[in-house]
């Protein structure tokens, strides 16, 4: 994200909010009860945004995480793809190998 993307979020939540205590005023609340609420209506929404933020990171699903999976899937692809097929048939080979060597030491212990 840019610098101007987020002092334009910025400065849409201030607006926000300072038109949200303006309607609240005109729907009748004194200043104190509509500054109460849209406080809180602006701080519930900072809270959820948050939470919705710490989920992704834990679970890995940010944008730098998918870029950095996407890449390396990339490079990956682009490494199976200059293989000769002999080269691939070795790596499956040894794929198939360490399997079998792992199945066994699950089964040994």
């Amino acid at each position: 994200m840019r610098r101007i993307d987020v002092l334009g979020i910025g400065l849409g939540v201030f607006t926000a909010g300072g038109l949200m205590y303006l309607l609240l005023q005109g729907l009748g609340l004194n200043s104190e009860t509509a500054g109460i609420w849209s406080h809180a209506t602006l701080m519930l929404g900072l809270v959820g945004w948050l939470f919705t933020y710490v989920f992704r990171a834990f679970t890995q699903r940010m944008t730098y995480n998918q870029q950095l999976q996407d890449y390396a899937a990339a490079v990956l692809q682009k490494r199976l793809e200059v293989l000769t097929p002999e080269e691939l048939a070795q790596i499956q080979a040894e794929i198939e190998l360490e399997r079998q060597n792992r199945s066994t030491k699950v089964l040994d212990q």
